[in-house]
């Protein structure tokens, strides 16, 4: 059954369930987005190493991409972004992009901010000057940036913040959350709030019912893998993901590895993003349909295999595993976009895997999951 959103333009469709886990469509002025769907990091606008040609072709097909608030305001700034009417211009990006709010480097910056009612201060990790960002003025970013869909304004507390604190941070993201709402977008940029609570099901319950109520877009869950532990994340995402609305998409945020994937999907999540496989990459770490594998090692010196024998992307289909350790060793230029290209490739086809099972009538099992 297809709803139409809140925004002119969007709307969302479940195609198959299974269990808890669902197969969607979520479709958008600029393209339809085949659900569940990993979303590449393009933090500063660009997913690192890769053209816009790498991401909408071959085997990584990004049908969406994600640029961060914060960083995009810090550098190019947003005089430079207005000369090129928004990120997609700017970037050469036709699909859509997603931008998170800022709200996380309340989180990742914490020793460099001052959270109050109002909003936050932090020190631009760059020059030190204070930037101050409130919900309207991370929607007022957010709509200069032009992304398809925005996220709220939040608080993310740390994994291990006590009981009072996870309150705090649940009571500003909600008054802010309104705040966010009552900002003017931009025309045709939909709006997905998020909800916090840390690993406490029943705050998590109680925030799910504060945010729900508004008429957001899509909703997603906030404020997990910031260093609660994996059994505790799974823990809350068994129990809260398919109690959000069924009728509009489920955003489980910066998560993760290829099993938190897996575990998402059947908890009933419908997007995810993480740096993961971009950070990875660049570090030296590829992952396989047989397990990951660190390139570096001596064993792969003179491997003539691809990576993944498994695997269709270019790097696979055109060098070896000798060749590319020779590429990270030597730190030439080429490894990153070549490993980079993989592991994306890598992302792409476990989220297509999981995917084809639902509409296939199967749970998506874990021997998809080479990680478990």
């Amino acid at each position: 059954m297809k709803r139409d959103l809140h925004t002119p333009g969007f709307s969302f469709e479940v195609q198959a369930t299974v269990g808890k886990a669902r197969a969607g469509l979520l479709h958008t002025p600029r393209g339809t987005i085949e659900t569940p769907v990993f979303m590449p990091v393009g933090t500063q606008g660009t997913v690192k190493a890769m053209t816009a040609h790498d991401l909408e072709t071959g085997a990584i097909d990004a049908k969406i991409i994600l640029g961060n608030t914060y960083h995009l305001f810090i550098r190019p700034g947003l005089e430079v972004l207005e000369t090129h009417g928004g990120l997609h211009k700017f970037a050469n990006w036709k699909r859509p992009i997603l931008t998170d709010s800022g709200g996380f480097q309340v989180f990742s910056l914490g020793a460099n901010t001052k959270i109050d009612e109002d909003g936050v201060t932090f020190r631009n990790h760059l020059s030190g000057d204070k930037i101050r960002f409130t919900p309207e003025r991370s929607i007022e970013i957010q709509k200069i940036i032009g992304s398809d869909i925005a996220m709220v304004f939040d608080q993310c507390p740390p994994g291990d913040a006590d009981k009072p604190t996870q309150i705090d941070a649940m009571r500003r993201t909600t008054a802010w959350a309104k705040r966010c709402l009552e900002t003017p977008r931009g025309v045709g940029q939909a709006l997905f709030g998020i909800v916090q609570g840390g690993i406490d099901l029943e705050l998590r319950e109680q925030h799910l019912s504060e945010i729900t109520k508004m008429s957001f877009d899509g909703f997603a869950l906030g404020g997990l893998s910031v260093g609660e532990g994996t059994e505790a994340m799974n823990h809350v995402l068994e129990n809260i993901a398919y109690k959000m609305p069924r009728d509009q998409p489920r955003y489980l945020m910066g998560v993760g590895t290829p099993s938190d994937l897996t575990k998402g999907v059947q908890s009933g999540i419908d997007m995810f993003d993480c740096v993961m496989p971009t950070r990875n990459a660049r570090t030296g770490m590829l992952f396989t349909s047989k397990g990951p594998i660190t390139i570096k090692n001596k064993k792969h010196e003179h491997a003539l295999e691809p990576v993944d024998e498994n695997c269709d992307c270019y790097t696979c289909k055109t060098v070896s595993r000798s060749y590319l350790r020779h590429l990270q060793k030597a730190k030439e230029m080429l490894y990153g976009r070549l490993a980079t290209l993989h592991n994306l490739s890598f992302y792409a086809n476990h989220m297509r895997r999981m995917r084809q099972a639902i509409l296939d009538g199967e749970t998506p099992p874990s021997h998809l999951d080479p990680w478990q």
